[in-house]
């Protein structure tokens, strides 16, 4: 099993974490720059909203940062994949612990960009599979 992940031989994996960086820098800025607005339009919290936004900034670097390497380790995408699919589980607490009384509107936000980082995660872990076989 090869360690570490070429940029030739895993297209789909770069192209992975390229979308992933790319949504998530934009739901983080959509988040930070529109958080009292969507808490009105989605009756989420406000500062969950930004937090979550704040939150995403880091992790958007962390993606920077992977790909500007030559190489990613099986590791570094595991640690990307094992975020992702914190933030899917998180949505659901969120949703299902009835912290927050969501409308439908927000409802439908949570579960879409939840469904959404789900497919990140999904690619990526393809992504990785395929680059482990080659």
């Amino acid at each position: 099993m090869n360690a570490v992940a070429r940029p030739a031989n895993a297209p789909l994996l770069r192209r992975a974490i390229q979308l992933d960086a790319v949504a998530t820098a934009a739901m983080a800025a959509l988040l930070i720059a529109a958080a009292a607005p969507l808490s009105q339009w989605l009756h989420l919290p406000q500062n969950l909203l930004l937090g979550a936004g704040l939150v995403l900034v880091p992790y958007v670097a962390y993606l920077g940062w992977l790909l500007s390497r030559e190489r990613i380790s099986n590791a570094q995408v595991w640690s990307v994949i094992a975020i992702n699919a914190c933030w899917v589980i998180d949505s659901a607490i969120v949703l299902v612990a009835g912290w927050v009384q969501p409308n439908e509107l927000g409802m439908a936000f949570v579960i879409v960009q939840a469904v959404a980082v789900a497919a990140f995660a999904e690619l990526q872990y393809f992504g990785l599979r395929r680059q482990q076989r080659g």
